[in-house]
């Protein structure tokens, strides 16, 4: 193969102009030592829906903005398929997304270590989640207040139902944390947003659009990726369709795919990295066999816990065409009011039995009772707590619908598939009520509108779960990073046992954190700029971090001030 062969070329190629790849773009072409071209499949971000954080969910179902993907039928759902939006614009799904800021837990990344990613601990990747930040409560030993990505509570919890959910968490037991993202995630606290001066601050709008500036930085919307150019074991470009023209690029250093959870397995298939079997099936030559493409497929999925509030403050109130017509013409303006919030200003992460060190339930706590994707909500006035099991013990996978790289990849997560995650559910449910029965909530609370009370035993609790959850849009581990044969990546990103080429996204995770999953992504991207530049990695943080002190036989550390719930 010969420089002939190739249209252009470019010291690193990056595929995916999303949470990762922007990243990227950013931090390898920041020297002006390196030409950095980036290919994104979508366009530009130039929307009031993507900007405005309370519009957050109309992108989400618009299909300039989103891939339009679906799962399988899931047999723990009662077969029904799932849409799993992912985002077809620049920034990538960090401009479609809820924008909840959440780094996981500590345990999470010793997990990760357990599992052969060796230098991922929560020391080594403290330093890169600051780097990443510009906090507006200031930095300290575990928040940065320089980076790039703004970071803030919304409207500071002016709506007294977001301060009645941190109170209830703390009557019931599980205690106030300062910052959930800083020393202690445990327990109840105000929520973090990816949003800057009430804008939302994706990747785009951080990284990528002031690296642009730089001449050693192209961008090119609308190219699908084709496939990445192989020769022999060596990753030497890639190729791509743009406005019905085919192109290829030479890699003189790396191609580095940052292209999702779903896209970069796919990716690495039509390239003839991954199972043998599945290749061949396809008529794809195999140039390397790396049977853990596409395997170990994780996501969080969601139950609403809605009830009726007896005062009529909740964003119910502003669903009307008048007041959503205020909100945004005051947005548009000043860029304050409801506008500047995604809403979900509380939070709580809980453990939900004795014997764990580490929380594995998340509350997203919302002064309205509506869809996440704004499709339906209660009439009248409500809230509601988005409940996550956010440990679970199912694995699906990602696999190749054929060898035309236009057509997605087919996924099928496996939901449930373990009683451990029905559990979770049913105990979820039954904590998540005791915690609306808690005095903080008298002033407030109505009657229970989703599940119901009618839904009490554990039949009756799975088949709710099974008809109403919805994925919470945190898909990862199909390129999972470690040392074993099923392992993806190595510790640097690099695909194992190929030359020049990496993935740099959710995909590697070897499991998914505690949490919201784009925190841990640009972290990820930021780890990863340093190991591809072959730069001097950040001295790990010697910052402490909590675990509850009776952890091993007790589920939460007060003595709850709790009463059974009104309705049973």
């Amino acid at each position: 193969m010969t420089e002939q062969d190739f249209d252009r070329e470019f010291d690193y190629i990056i595929v995916g102009a999303g949470s990762a790849g922007s990243v990227l773009a950013d931090r390898l072409s920041a020297d002006g030592a390196h030409e950095v071209l980036v290919l994104e499949f979508g366009g530009k971000d130039n929307s009031v829906f993507i900007q405005m954080p309370l519009a957050f969910s109309i992108p989400l179902n618009k299909p300039r903005f989103d891939w339009g993907m679906h799962t399988e039928e899931e047999p723990g759902l009662k077969n029904r398929t799932l849409h799993q939006a992912r985002g077809k614009v620049i920034g990538g799904s960090s401009s479609i997304n809820g924008m909840a800021y959440v780094r996981g837990c500590a345990g999470d990344y010793e997990e990760w270590v357990e599992l052969g990613a060796k230098g991922w601990s929560y020391a080594d990747v403290l330093p890169y989640f600051k780097r990443a930040e510009d906090c507006v409560y200031g930095a300290d030993a575990y928040r940065g207040a320089n980076g790039p990505v703004g970071i803030c509570n919304g409207n500071n919890m002016q709506n007294p139902l977001y301060r009645a959910f941190i109170e209830a968490g703390a009557q019931a037991g599980y205690g106030r944390t300062d910052d959930y993202n800083g020393y202690r995630q445990e327990g109840f606290c105000r929520m973090d947003m990816t949003v800057r001066n009430g804008v939302r601050a994706s990747t785009a709008n951080a990284y990528l659009k002031p690296a642009l500036k730089r001449a050693n930085l192209h961008l090119e919307m609308h190219a699908l990726t084709q496939r990445v150019i192989m020769n022999g074991q060596s990753a030497v470009g890639v190729e791509y369709v743009q406005r019905d023209k085919r192109f290829r690029v030479r890699a003189r250093r790396e191609v580095i795919l940052s292209a999702s959870a779903f896209n970069s397995p796919k990716l690495l298939m039509l390239s003839g990295i991954g199972p043998a079997a599945q290749l061949r099936e396809h008529g794809i030559d195999v140039v390397h066999d790396l049977p853990g493409v596409g395997e170990n497929l994780q996501d969080h999925l969601e139950v609403w816990v809605q009830r009726r509030c007896t005062q009529k403050i909740t964003l119910n109130g502003w669903l009307n065409p008048i007041a959503q017509g205020w909100i945004g013409a005051r947005w548009l303006l000043t860029k304050t009011g409801l506008g500047a919030s995604n809403q979900f200003e509380s939070n709580g992460y809980i453990r939900s039995r004795p014997g764990l060190k580490w929380p594995d339930r998340q509350y997203h706590f919302l002064a309205g009772a509506i869809a996440y994707d704004g499709s339906s909500a209660v009439k009248g006035h409500g809230f509601q707590a988005h409940l996550g099991a956010n440990k679970p013990s199912s694995r699906g996978r990602v696999w190749l619908r054929s060898a035309d790289p236009a057509d997605p990849p087919r996924m099928f997560f496996n939901y449930l598939a373990e009683e451990a995650d029905k559990q979770a559910y049913r105990d979820g449910l039954r904590l998540t009520r005791e915690l609306f029965a808690q005095p903080a909530f008298d002033p407030y609370r109505g009657e229970e509108v989703s599940p119901g009370k009618d839904v009490q035993s554990d039949d009756e609790i799975d088949d709710w779960v099974a008809e109403t959850a919805e994925t919470a849009y945190h898909p990862c581990g199909t390129c999972r990073m470690g040392e074993d044969e099923m392992a993806v990546v190595d510790t640097e990103c690099r695909v194992r046992g190929v030359n020049n080429l990496r993935v740099v996204d959710s995909s590697i995770m070897p499991t998914v954190t505690n949490g919201n999953i784009n925190a841990p992504t640009i972290m990820i991207a930021e780890k990863a700029a340093d190991h591809i530049l072959g730069r001097e990695l950040l001295a790990p943080s010697d910052a402490d971090f909590y675990a509850a002190e009776r952890w091993e036989d007790h589920q939460r550390e007060g003595s709850p001030e709790r009463k059974d719930s009104p309705e049973g």
